[in-house]
């Protein structure tokens, strides 16, 4: 007995075991995925509440839109190392850029002209323009509201090929997500309006799931959807053809509003919402 307790008196004390919470490995590891998309859920609706962001209008298209300024640029400097030919094809991609740069400045106009719009109203600050936080016409919306003196939310991804946060994000507004459907779900929890810019797979993804929403009813709220650029999505997408095959009623297809300037977009998108959010006094709370 003697020897039992001297050992023991003996034996060093062992460390203590970490926390789950605070054990990285395990929050990293499959087991705790649910435990990360919890917190992709929460973080954003602790902060999002502390900054008062009820309504948003979000802005969806191209990350690969470039500033109107720097398009012209390259495809003036292609052009001349060119001797003039247009029909090079790294000309006539540069030519094409420069179209879509286009939509960048229609974009960052449109949402600096919302943002001034939305501090004009009584309760000011209450649309804020969001975006998913990268470059393109993502950049031009965030720059435009900056541009108004307003904050914006960028709703971020983390990507195989790295897309950082725009710089001209409302820093405290700046998230970053993992997981798509997260992100999307913040995307609409809090959009009042969806105005959908030139872009690939990823806005047509963005686009289309809103509308089968609508279409299905699950958004117990109403938005207001608008595709942006006529001649853009009319060599990508023939809307009315859905008609003509009979894929879709005109009920439906009257979910959608399109504009092809910034001033038929500005003026959709402010009746709209003054109809809908403002005469009616519906608010949205996180």
């Amino acid at each position: 007995m003697g020897n039992r307790k001297e050992n023991s008196a003996e034996r060093p004390m062992q460390k203590k075991p970490q926390k789950a919470y605070e054990n990285l490995d395990f929050l990293r590891s499959r087991d705790a995925r649910v435990i990360r998309i919890l917190a992709e859920y929460l973080e954003p609706q602790r902060r999002l509440r502390r900054h008062r962001v009820r309504d948003t209008i979000v802005f969806f298209g191209s990350a690969r839109a470039l500033p109107m300024e720097k398009a012209r640029e390259e495809y003036e400097n292609l052009l001349a190392e060119n001797g003039g030919n247009n029909q090079d094809p790294e000309v006539r991609h540069a030519y094409y850029q420069m179209k879509l740069a286009q939509y960048y400045e229609d974009a960052r106009e449109l949402a600096r002209r919302l943002t001034k719009w939305n501090q004009e109203l009584k309760d000011g600050h209450r649309f804020l323009i969001c975006s998913g936080g990268g470059p393109g016409i993502m950049e031009a919306a965030n720059r435009g509201a900056l541009e108004a003196e307003g904050k914006s939310v960028g709703f971020n991804i983390s990507l195989p090929h790295e897309q950082y946060p725009n710089p001209f994000i409302t820093s405290e507004l700046s998230f970053e997500f993992h997981y798509f459907f997260m992100r999307k779900f913040w995307f609409l929890y809090l959009a009042k309006a969806l105005i959908v810019f030139p872009g690939g797979f990823g806005t047509l993804d963005e686009l289309f799931e809103v509308l089968t929403l609508v279409q299905t009813k699950k958004l117990e709220k109403e938005i207001t959807v608008l595709i942006y650029g006529k001649e853009y999505w009319d060599d990508i997408l023939h809307f009315k053809n859905f008609l003509k095959w009979g894929t879709i009623s005109e009920e439906e297809l009257a979910l959608v509003h399109f504009a092809n300037t910034v001033d038929e977009a500005f003026q959709i998108v402010t009746e709209d919402l003054k109809r809908k959010f403002l005469d009616q006094r519906k608010f949205w709370y996180l």
